[in-house]
């Protein structure tokens, strides 16, 4: 994990350096909610950084049981397919067709190489005896997963963050079966490549939190989808199915509920977001502001204070399901409530409406500009001139080529000296100020 999370932080500036030579760099378009053009190559520095992490785990006596077969072989394999498809659609902006071809493409590649759905995690889960079927449900379960997360990759340290959290959930949840099932060795390909998948994160999360200098793109969404679903899909080899009653089975719901639970926020965002386009007439692909994060600006939270609270609601389910290993279900079922309460008062209380915590120009240290208004004479001293008026918000961080509230906007004429008298001068100025 550390490994991971080094060399993506490493590698993020030189990935920004090639999104700019090869010009995937993210418009500003209408639905977006970023201000300026932004690269968005940030998945090529995940892809280095997961490379390298797996290179080394390769050569790690702790870890040599997880390399004596080819799945993680095809997990990295299939990252970089999903990688280069990412980055064709970052810099020539891909139909969805083909989108969706090179998913289906890096799914059967790690199909291929044994990563595969054997049997459905429920308690009595019946085996897929048909190869063919299997291959088909593994396809599917990778490009939901891939598409869940690039549905929800909308603001600046959205996505790396809620894979973060909910990949950390997991994590511990992996690690903990793979002490239970096999006492004497606690190497795990699913909990390796979790440990990955969350150091990429990490060491990502520094270059795209807000303000972002990076965006990780469909290269990086679609690389934490692909491999959060290999490790969901290599946890079901390690589970004893039989159990199908009573609180023994509830270790045995998790590989189904947990992964649901990481991605809770993906999946309705996406869920949502095609029942809203069909609905309307329109491709499910068809962009708009209707997302979840769109829905907590309109609220009025602040980029930052929105993304941190999309943080909490994963923290909240991911760690609920992942507590049910540990501790009795009332117990956790009581927790979870009390976790929800706080959740929902964090979304809709009046942190959105009052105080300036997490605001966005707080944080980046932008404060308005204040112009001293000149007093001409006694006379214009005695002109009755109008309150000045507080703005109604500060406006989000000061970035190069965005004006401050002193400099006129390009489609403002710049102010020209009037012929006025000076008392009259003196009081349009402090109507301006």
């Amino acid at each position: 994990m550390l490994i991971a999370a080094a060399v993506t932080y490493l590698a993020t500036p030189g990935a920004r350096w090639v999104a700019r030579r090869t010009n995937a760099i993210s418009a500003v378009r209408e639905r977006d909610v970023h201000l300026l053009p932004t690269p968005r190559l940030g998945g090529l520095a995940m892809l280095v950084g997961i490379v390298v992490a797996v290179l080394i785990a390769s050569q790690m006596s702790f870890l040599e049981g997880v390399f004596d077969n080819r799945q993680v072989w095809g997990i990295v394999g299939g990252a970089v397919i999903v990688c280069l498809l990412g980055w064709a659609d970052d810099v020539w902006d891909l139909d969805w067709v083909t989108k969706l071809a090179g998913q289906v493409l890096a799914a059967g590649f790690m199909a291929l190489q044994q990563v595969q759905l054997i049997s459905l995690p429920t308690p009595g889960g019946p085996t897929i005896g048909s190869s063919r079927l299997s291959l088909v449900a593994t396809v599917l379960v990778v490009v939901v997963a891939m598409n869940a997360v690039n549905f929800v990759d909308g603001l600046d340290g959205l996505a790396a963050g809620v894979v973060a959290i909910g990949g950390s959930a997991y994590f511990l949840y992996s690690y903990s079966l793979t002490q239970q099932n096999s006492p004497g060795d606690y190497a795990s390909l699913a909990t390796m490549t979790l440990a990955v998948l969350v150091g990429v994160c990490l060491g990502f999360l520094p270059h795209n939190f807000f303000p972002a200098h990076i965006f990780m793109g469909d290269s990086g969404s679609m690389v934490l989808g692909f491999l959060f679903a290999g490790a969901s899909i290599t946890v079901t080899g390690n589970i004893d199915t039989s159990v199908n009653s009573g609180a023994q089975a509830v270790p045995a719901i998790l590989p189904l509920l947990l992964p649901l639970a990481v991605v809770l926020l993906p999946l309705l965002d996406m869920g949502m977001a095609v029942v809203r386009r069909v609905a309307a007439g329109k491709s499910p692909f068809h962009p708009d502001r209707m997302h979840l994060h769109h829905r907590m600006l309109a609220l009025g939270h602040s980029h930052r204070r929105a993304v941190l609270i999309l943080y909490v609601w994963t923290a909240v389910f991911a760690f609920g399901a992942a507590a049910l290993v540990r501790w009795h279900w009332h117990g956790v079922m009581i927790g979870l409530a009390a976790a929800v309460v706080v959740a929902v008062l964090l979304t809709l209380g009046p942190l959105r409406t009052r105080g300036r915590f997490l605001d966005d120009d707080v944080a980046s240290g932008a404060l308005p500009t204040i112009v001293p208004v000149p007093v001409a004479s006694p006379a214009a001293a005695r002109t009755p001139a109008a309150a000045p008026t507080p703005p109604a918000s500060v406006p989000p961080a000061s970035r190069p080529g965005q004006p401050t509230l002193d400099q006129p906007t390009p489609d403002q004429p710049t102010p020209r000296p009037t012929t006025q008298p000076r008392s009259q001068q003196a009081t349009h100025q402090g109507r301006a100020s």
